[in-house]
């Protein structure tokens, strides 16, 4: 999120779990377990790279497949085990689809649920109270602190994630894009643009 959002905020202190996680963090690298930076770097490449890279396979199969495209719409949870992604936190996945008139957003308002198998690890600002009440209350206009403006005739859609139902975003695909294989597409989907707060 931007610094302008968390600057309004105070930060929010660790819950007992996020403690408990640091203090093992820092014993296996006092011990010599593991290298310093190495439990970060492992994060980020999971909330950055390799799990974002699953969902970019399934939009893009969706941009060039529409007899895939409206399985994914109809049964997100089967549609994307097409693929091979699935199991815990991807369980009753929905598909929502960005269009010229319909924006998409997805926030999970009670605590930081997320789509694992095709999104990774969640980014930090997706579990900040920041997020998760002002993306509910002022959609617009935190979308636009986050670089994400969006016109004011274009409806935005609210998802709000849950144990029961996890949300993916399908961005538009962008043009002048016809010319590109399936995997030169996935290479352009981005983690936000899937979560709502980026387009593409």
């Amino acid at each position: 999120m931007s610094s302008a959002t968390n600057d309004h905020h105070r930060p929010i202190p660790p819950s007992p779990v996020e403690r408990r996680v640091a203090a093992l963090e820092e014993l296996l690298t006092e011990r010599g377990y593991v290298p310093e930076g190495f439990i970060e770097e492992v994060n980020r490449a999971y909330e950055n790279d390799i799990g974002p890279m699953n969902g970019a396979k399934v939009v893009a199969r969706a941009w060039v497949d529409p007899e895939y495209k409206a399985r994914l719409l109809e049964d997100g949870t089967a549609a994307i085990a097409e693929l091979g992604f699935g199991g815990p936190e991807g369980h009753h996945m929905k598909v929502v689809e960005n269009t010229p008139r319909v924006h998409n957003v997805v926030v999970c308002t009670l605590c930081s649920c997320y789509p694992w198998p095709v999104l990774g690890l969640p980014p930090k600002w997706y579990k900040e109270a920041p997020y998760r009440s002002r993306m509910v209350r002022e959609p617009r206009a935190l979308l636009a602190e986050m670089g994400c403006p969006v016109d004011d005739g274009v409806e935005i859609r609210v998802w709000d994630s849950s144990a029961e139902a996890r949300y993916l975003v399908l961005p538009e695909r962008p043009e002048e894009t016809s010319s590109l294989a399936e995997e030169e597409l996935a290479a352009l989907v981005t983690r936000d643009s899937m979560i709502g707060v980026d387009r593409l």
